[in-house]
Protein backbone atom coordinates (compact mmCIF):
# COMPACT_ATOMS: atom_id res chain seq x y z
CA UNK A 1 0.00 0.00 0.00
CA UNK A 2 1.19 3.63 -1.06
CA UNK A 3 0.23 7.15 0.68
CA UNK A 4 -0.73 8.84 -2.41
CA UNK A 5 -1.12 12.61 -1.96
CA UNK A 6 -3.41 14.64 -4.64
CA UNK A 7 -2.76 18.39 -4.53
CA UNK A 8 -6.02 20.11 -6.72
CA UNK A 9 -7.54 23.40 -7.12
CA UNK A 10 -11.08 24.66 -7.76
CA UNK A 11 -10.86 25.26 -11.54
CA UNK A 12 -13.90 22.90 -12.35
CA UNK A 13 -12.97 20.53 -14.98
CA UNK A 14 -9.46 19.78 -13.65
CA UNK A 15 -10.93 17.90 -10.81
CA UNK A 16 -13.07 14.73 -12.19
CA UNK A 17 -9.79 13.54 -13.49
CA UNK A 18 -8.06 13.61 -10.11
CA UNK A 19 -10.60 12.16 -8.58
CA UNK A 20 -10.98 9.56 -11.02
CA UNK A 21 -7.64 8.56 -10.82
CA UNK A 22 -7.79 8.56 -6.90
CA UNK A 23 -10.79 5.74 -6.97
CA UNK A 24 -8.73 3.59 -8.95
CA UNK A 25 -5.76 3.62 -6.83
CA UNK A 26 -7.90 3.32 -3.65
CA UNK A 27 -9.56 0.30 -5.36
CA UNK A 28 -6.33 -1.25 -5.50
CA UNK A 29 -5.81 -1.05 -1.72
CA UNK A 30 -3.82 2.89 -1.43
CA UNK A 31 -4.43 5.55 0.93
CA UNK A 32 -5.26 8.35 -0.72
CA UNK A 33 -6.24 12.07 0.39
CA UNK A 34 -6.64 15.43 -0.98
CA UNK A 35 -5.44 19.14 -0.35
CA UNK A 36 -7.09 21.67 -2.24
CA UNK A 37 -9.36 24.88 -2.18
CA UNK A 38 -11.59 25.02 0.69
CA UNK A 39 -14.99 25.24 -1.22
CA UNK A 40 -13.67 21.43 -2.58
CA UNK A 41 -13.65 19.74 0.43
CA UNK A 42 -17.66 18.44 -0.35
CA UNK A 43 -16.64 17.25 -3.41
CA UNK A 44 -13.94 15.49 -2.20
CA UNK A 45 -15.57 13.93 0.93
CA UNK A 46 -18.52 12.59 -0.84
CA UNK A 47 -15.82 10.43 -2.95
CA UNK A 48 -14.93 9.08 0.03
CA UNK A 49 -11.24 10.89 0.46
CA UNK A 50 -10.03 12.52 3.58
CA UNK A 51 -9.46 16.04 2.40
CA UNK A 52 -7.64 19.08 4.38
CA UNK A 53 -7.66 23.30 2.52
CA UNK A 54 -4.75 25.07 1.88
CA UNK A 55 -3.96 27.23 4.71
CA UNK A 56 -1.50 29.19 2.65
CA UNK A 57 -2.90 29.84 -0.40
CA UNK A 58 -4.39 32.59 -1.99
CA UNK A 59 -8.07 33.04 -2.05
CA UNK A 60 -9.69 31.30 -5.12
CA UNK A 61 -13.40 30.56 -6.29
CA UNK A 62 -14.25 29.67 -9.48
CA UNK A 63 -17.78 30.97 -9.17
CA UNK A 64 -16.70 34.52 -8.34
CA UNK A 65 -16.86 36.30 -11.86
CA UNK A 66 -13.17 37.50 -12.56
CA UNK A 67 -12.84 39.78 -15.63
CA UNK A 68 -10.67 41.36 -17.77
CA UNK A 69 -6.98 42.19 -17.39
CA UNK A 70 -7.16 41.81 -13.60
CA UNK A 71 -9.01 38.47 -13.96
CA UNK A 72 -6.29 37.09 -15.69
CA UNK A 73 -3.88 38.29 -13.10
CA UNK A 74 -5.72 36.52 -10.56
CA UNK A 75 -5.74 33.22 -12.41
CA UNK A 76 -1.90 33.84 -13.02
CA UNK A 77 -1.45 34.49 -9.69
CA UNK A 78 -2.81 31.29 -8.60
CA UNK A 79 -0.71 28.87 -10.80
CA UNK A 80 2.34 30.61 -9.67
CA UNK A 81 1.22 31.07 -5.78
CA UNK A 82 3.83 29.51 -3.49
CA UNK A 83 1.25 28.69 -0.92
CA UNK A 84 0.09 25.58 -1.84
CA UNK A 85 3.70 24.27 -1.94
CA UNK A 86 3.76 25.49 1.54
CA UNK A 87 1.00 23.69 2.43
CA UNK A 88 2.29 20.65 0.63
CA UNK A 89 5.54 20.42 2.70
CA UNK A 90 3.67 21.24 5.96
CA UNK A 91 1.36 17.92 4.70
CA UNK A 92 3.63 15.90 4.00
CA UNK A 93 5.46 16.64 7.20
CA UNK A 94 2.64 15.62 9.16
CA UNK A 95 2.42 12.10 7.82
CA UNK A 96 3.83 9.17 5.63
CA UNK A 97 3.79 10.05 1.81
CA UNK A 98 5.25 8.28 -0.79
CA UNK A 99 3.73 9.79 -3.74
CA UNK A 100 2.16 13.53 -4.97
CA UNK A 101 0.00 14.17 -7.49
CA UNK A 102 -0.05 17.53 -8.15
CA UNK A 103 -2.13 19.66 -11.03
CA UNK A 104 -0.02 20.92 -13.50
CA UNK A 105 -1.19 24.28 -13.28
CA UNK A 106 -0.03 24.43 -9.43
CA UNK A 107 3.84 25.51 -10.28
CA UNK A 108 4.09 26.74 -6.58
CA UNK A 109 3.13 22.89 -5.20
CA UNK A 110 5.44 21.06 -8.13
CA UNK A 111 8.06 23.25 -7.59
CA UNK A 112 7.83 22.43 -3.67
CA UNK A 113 7.87 18.91 -4.60
CA UNK A 114 10.75 19.22 -6.65
CA UNK A 115 12.53 20.82 -3.95
CA UNK A 116 11.86 18.28 -1.34
CA UNK A 117 13.22 15.52 -3.76
CA UNK A 118 8.98 13.96 -3.39
CA UNK A 119 8.04 11.40 -5.61
CA UNK A 120 6.45 13.31 -7.88
CA UNK A 121 3.40 13.08 -10.68
CA UNK A 122 1.79 15.84 -13.03
CA UNK A 123 -1.42 15.34 -13.98
CA UNK A 124 -2.67 17.21 -17.01
CA UNK A 125 -6.51 17.15 -17.60
CA UNK A 126 -6.32 18.58 -21.25
CA UNK A 127 -4.49 18.40 -24.76
CA UNK A 128 -0.96 18.55 -23.35
CA UNK A 129 -0.07 20.30 -26.62
CA UNK A 130 -2.27 23.47 -25.61
CA UNK A 131 -0.71 23.41 -22.04
CA UNK A 132 2.66 22.90 -23.88
CA UNK A 133 2.30 26.30 -25.40
CA UNK A 134 1.01 28.33 -22.52
CA UNK A 135 4.31 27.30 -20.48
CA UNK A 136 6.62 28.05 -23.39
CA UNK A 137 5.11 31.94 -24.23
CA UNK A 138 2.62 34.42 -23.22
CA UNK A 139 1.96 35.91 -19.26
CA UNK A 140 1.74 32.82 -17.22
CA UNK A 141 5.66 31.75 -18.01
CA UNK A 142 6.48 35.36 -17.53
CA UNK A 143 5.06 35.30 -13.92
CA UNK A 144 6.26 32.40 -13.19
CA UNK A 145 10.04 33.29 -14.28
CA UNK A 146 9.27 36.36 -11.59
CA UNK A 147 8.88 33.72 -8.64
CA UNK A 148 11.68 31.53 -9.69
CA UNK A 149 9.42 28.74 -11.40
CA UNK A 150 10.12 27.27 -14.96
CA UNK A 151 6.65 25.30 -15.39
CA UNK A 152 8.04 23.38 -18.41
CA UNK A 153 10.87 22.18 -16.89
CA UNK A 154 8.77 21.21 -13.52
CA UNK A 155 6.83 19.50 -15.67
CA UNK A 156 9.48 16.84 -17.79
CA UNK A 157 11.68 16.51 -14.33
CA UNK A 158 8.67 14.79 -12.86
CA UNK A 159 8.59 11.24 -12.39
CA UNK A 160 5.64 11.17 -14.22
CA UNK A 161 3.56 13.46 -16.57
CA UNK A 162 0.39 12.11 -16.94
CA UNK A 163 -1.89 13.54 -20.03
CA UNK A 164 -5.37 12.57 -19.19
CA UNK A 165 -6.85 12.93 -22.33
CA UNK A 166 -7.13 10.67 -26.26
CA UNK A 167 -3.78 11.03 -27.94
CA UNK A 168 -5.62 10.86 -30.97
CA UNK A 169 -7.02 14.03 -30.38
CA UNK A 170 -4.45 15.96 -28.88
CA UNK A 171 -2.08 17.56 -31.48
CA UNK A 172 0.91 16.74 -29.15
CA UNK A 173 0.03 12.96 -29.98
CA UNK A 174 1.52 13.43 -33.52
CA UNK A 175 5.35 13.98 -32.20
CA UNK A 176 7.50 12.77 -29.98
CA UNK A 177 7.06 14.04 -26.10
CA UNK A 178 9.91 14.20 -23.31
CA UNK A 179 10.34 10.46 -21.77
CA UNK A 180 8.30 11.76 -18.46
CA UNK A 181 5.15 12.16 -20.42
CA UNK A 182 2.49 9.60 -21.02
CA UNK A 183 -1.05 10.04 -22.11
CA UNK A 184 -3.43 7.63 -20.31
CA UNK A 185 -6.74 8.14 -22.05
CA UNK A 186 -9.75 10.13 -20.91
CA UNK A 187 -10.51 9.29 -17.38
CA UNK A 188 -13.98 8.03 -17.82
CA UNK A 189 -17.28 8.46 -15.64
CA UNK A 190 -20.28 6.37 -15.14
CA UNK A 191 -21.11 4.56 -18.79
CA UNK A 192 -24.82 2.70 -19.32
CA UNK A 193 -23.69 -1.34 -19.96
CA UNK A 194 -25.77 -0.28 -23.84
CA UNK A 195 -25.58 2.39 -25.11
CA UNK A 196 -28.20 3.22 -27.80
CA UNK A 197 -26.97 4.61 -30.94
CA UNK A 198 -27.44 8.57 -31.42
CA UNK A 199 -29.54 7.97 -34.17
CA UNK A 200 -32.36 5.73 -32.40
CA UNK A 201 -32.63 8.61 -29.52
CA UNK A 202 -35.06 10.85 -29.22
CA UNK A 203 -34.17 14.35 -30.16
CA UNK A 204 -32.56 15.61 -27.04
CA UNK A 205 -30.29 18.70 -26.16
CA UNK A 206 -28.09 19.00 -23.33
CA UNK A 207 -26.92 22.49 -22.95
CA UNK A 208 -23.73 22.86 -20.43
CA UNK A 209 -21.59 25.94 -20.38
CA UNK A 210 -18.83 26.26 -17.74
CA UNK A 211 -19.04 25.90 -13.94
CA UNK A 212 -16.73 29.05 -14.11
CA UNK A 213 -17.46 31.85 -14.09
CA UNK A 214 -16.58 33.45 -17.09
CA UNK A 215 -17.02 37.39 -18.57
CA UNK A 216 -20.58 37.37 -21.14
CA UNK A 217 -21.66 33.78 -20.06
CA UNK A 218 -25.11 34.66 -18.83
CA UNK A 219 -25.76 36.24 -22.37
CA UNK A 220 -24.42 33.19 -23.88
CA UNK A 221 -26.82 31.10 -22.56
CA UNK A 222 -29.63 33.33 -23.18
CA UNK A 223 -28.65 33.58 -26.79
CA UNK A 224 -28.79 29.55 -27.19
CA UNK A 225 -31.84 29.52 -24.91
CA UNK A 226 -33.38 31.93 -28.18
CA UNK A 227 -31.79 29.69 -30.57
CA UNK A 228 -33.44 26.34 -29.45
CA UNK A 229 -36.79 27.68 -29.02
CA UNK A 230 -39.26 26.31 -31.64
CA UNK A 231 -36.43 23.12 -32.52
CA UNK A 232 -37.78 19.97 -32.66
CA UNK A 233 -35.74 18.52 -29.70
CA UNK A 234 -36.63 18.84 -25.67
CA UNK A 235 -33.70 20.40 -24.24
CA UNK A 236 -32.09 20.61 -20.80
CA UNK A 237 -30.01 23.38 -19.25
CA UNK A 238 -27.74 22.66 -16.95
CA UNK A 239 -26.04 26.62 -15.57
CA UNK A 240 -24.12 25.35 -12.35
CA UNK A 241 -23.66 27.50 -9.56
CA UNK A 242 -22.20 30.72 -11.42
CA UNK A 243 -25.63 31.58 -12.55
CA UNK A 244 -29.39 31.90 -11.55
CA UNK A 245 -31.41 29.49 -13.39
CA UNK A 246 -34.37 32.36 -12.53
CA UNK A 247 -32.37 34.85 -14.25
CA UNK A 248 -33.26 33.06 -17.87
CA UNK A 249 -35.76 33.02 -19.87
CA UNK A 250 -36.76 29.92 -22.07
CA UNK A 251 -39.47 27.43 -24.08
CA UNK A 252 -41.90 26.12 -21.75
CA UNK A 253 -40.14 22.57 -23.74
CA UNK A 254 -36.67 23.80 -21.85
CA UNK A 255 -36.05 22.33 -18.43
CA UNK A 256 -33.36 24.68 -16.33
CA UNK A 257 -31.50 23.00 -13.70
CA UNK A 258 -28.83 24.77 -11.74
CA UNK A 259 -27.56 20.97 -10.55
CA UNK A 260 -28.32 17.71 -12.76
CA UNK A 261 -26.33 14.93 -13.08
CA UNK A 262 -24.97 14.83 -16.69
CA UNK A 263 -24.96 10.89 -16.44
CA UNK A 264 -28.50 11.06 -16.49
CA UNK A 265 -28.83 12.53 -19.64
CA UNK A 266 -25.73 11.44 -22.25
CA UNK A 267 -27.20 8.20 -22.68
CA UNK A 268 -30.71 10.14 -23.98
CA UNK A 269 -28.58 13.10 -25.39
CA UNK A 270 -28.60 13.75 -29.38
CA UNK A 271 -26.40 17.13 -29.00
CA UNK A 272 -24.58 18.80 -26.90
CA UNK A 273 -24.05 23.08 -26.37
CA UNK A 274 -21.44 23.85 -24.83
CA UNK A 275 -18.07 25.66 -24.33
CA UNK A 276 -15.26 23.73 -24.82
CA UNK A 277 -14.11 22.40 -21.70
CA UNK A 278 -11.52 18.91 -21.80
CA UNK A 279 -13.84 17.38 -19.04
CA UNK A 280 -17.70 17.75 -20.45
CA UNK A 281 -16.18 17.62 -23.95
CA UNK A 282 -14.62 14.01 -23.55
CA UNK A 283 -17.60 12.84 -21.77
CA UNK A 284 -19.95 13.65 -24.65
CA UNK A 285 -18.19 12.31 -27.47
CA UNK A 286 -17.65 8.91 -24.62
CA UNK A 287 -21.68 8.82 -25.20
CA UNK A 288 -21.13 9.61 -29.41
CA UNK A 289 -22.86 12.75 -28.91
CA UNK A 290 -21.68 15.48 -31.65
CA UNK A 291 -21.74 19.27 -30.29
CA UNK A 292 -21.68 22.90 -30.48
CA UNK A 293 -19.05 24.58 -28.76
CA UNK A 294 -18.89 28.43 -27.75
CA UNK A 295 -15.58 29.06 -26.31
CA UNK A 296 -16.12 31.25 -23.36
CA UNK A 297 -12.35 32.39 -22.38
CA UNK A 298 -10.20 33.33 -25.68
CA UNK A 299 -6.55 31.88 -23.47
CA UNK A 300 -8.38 28.38 -22.44
CA UNK A 301 -8.09 25.34 -24.21
CA UNK A 302 -11.64 25.54 -25.39
CA UNK A 303 -11.02 26.71 -29.05
CA UNK A 304 -7.87 24.20 -29.52
CA UNK A 305 -10.64 21.78 -28.13
CA UNK A 306 -13.58 22.71 -30.45
CA UNK A 307 -11.77 23.71 -33.50
CA UNK A 308 -9.79 20.02 -33.01
CA UNK A 309 -13.41 18.23 -33.09
CA UNK A 310 -14.53 20.31 -35.73
CA UNK A 311 -11.48 19.55 -38.08
CA UNK A 312 -12.50 15.86 -37.46
CA UNK A 313 -16.63 16.70 -37.50
CA UNK A 314 -17.57 15.81 -34.90
CA UNK A 315 -19.04 19.07 -33.63
CA UNK A 316 -19.49 23.19 -34.63
CA UNK A 317 -17.42 25.81 -33.25
CA UNK A 318 -18.94 28.91 -33.03
CA UNK A 319 -18.14 32.33 -31.41
CA UNK A 320 -19.52 32.94 -28.17
CA UNK A 321 -21.33 35.95 -29.70
CA UNK A 322 -22.39 33.90 -32.16
CA UNK A 323 -26.38 34.98 -33.12
CA UNK A 324 -29.23 32.80 -32.19
CA UNK A 325 -29.98 32.51 -36.01
CA UNK A 326 -26.55 30.78 -36.30
CA UNK A 327 -26.83 28.59 -33.50
CA UNK A 328 -30.03 27.33 -34.45
CA UNK A 329 -28.71 26.70 -38.15
CA UNK A 330 -26.21 24.36 -36.13
CA UNK A 331 -27.85 23.11 -34.12
CA UNK A 332 -30.72 22.11 -36.53
CA UNK A 333 -27.78 20.83 -38.91
CA UNK A 334 -26.22 18.45 -35.98
CA UNK A 335 -29.68 17.12 -34.88
CA UNK A 336 -30.01 15.54 -37.91
CA UNK A 337 -28.51 12.38 -39.90
CA UNK A 338 -24.64 12.84 -41.15
CA UNK A 339 -21.64 12.61 -40.97
CA UNK A 340 -20.90 14.19 -37.74
CA UNK A 341 -22.84 11.31 -35.69
CA UNK A 342 -20.31 8.83 -37.31
CA UNK A 343 -17.72 10.85 -36.47
CA UNK A 344 -18.67 11.33 -32.93
CA UNK A 345 -19.01 7.61 -32.20
CA UNK A 346 -16.33 7.10 -34.06
CA UNK A 347 -14.09 8.84 -31.26
CA UNK A 348 -16.36 7.70 -29.07
CA UNK A 349 -15.55 4.21 -29.12
CA UNK A 350 -11.39 5.25 -28.72
CA UNK A 351 -12.23 7.03 -25.75
CA UNK A 352 -14.23 3.82 -24.52
CA UNK A 353 -11.29 1.59 -25.61
CA UNK A 354 -8.56 3.41 -23.00
CA UNK A 355 -9.79 3.90 -19.41
CA UNK A 356 -7.39 6.64 -18.57
CA UNK A 357 -7.99 6.06 -14.67
CA UNK A 358 -6.64 2.40 -15.05
CA UNK A 359 -3.21 3.60 -17.39
CA UNK A 360 -2.71 6.63 -14.53
CA UNK A 361 -2.68 3.95 -12.06
CA UNK A 362 -0.76 1.15 -13.36
CA UNK A 363 2.68 4.04 -14.12
CA UNK A 364 1.88 5.56 -10.59
CA UNK A 365 2.13 1.53 -9.31
CA UNK A 366 5.04 1.17 -11.21
CA UNK A 367 7.22 3.93 -9.54
CA UNK A 368 9.69 2.98 -7.48
CA UNK A 369 9.39 4.19 -3.71
CA UNK A 370 12.23 6.43 -2.02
Amino acid sequence: MAHILFVTWDGGGNVPPALGVAAELHRRGHEIRFLGHRQQRRQIEDRGFRFTPFRHARTWQSTTAHPGIRGLYAYLSVFTDPGPGIDLLDTVAGEPTDVVVIDCLLYGAVAAAEQARLPRVTLVHTFYEFMEAGAKRGPAPLLARVKGQRPLRLWTSSDLVLVTTERELDPAGRRDLPPAVHDTGVVPHRMPSILTPVGEREPLILVSLSSTNFAGQQRTLQRVLDAVRGVAARTVVTTGTSLDPATLTASPDTEIHGHRDHEEILPDATLVIGHGGHDTTMRALAHDVPLIILPMHPLLDQKMIGRTLEDRGAARCLPKTAAPDRIRAAAEQLLADGPHRAAAATLGARIRAHDGAVRAADLIDHLPRR
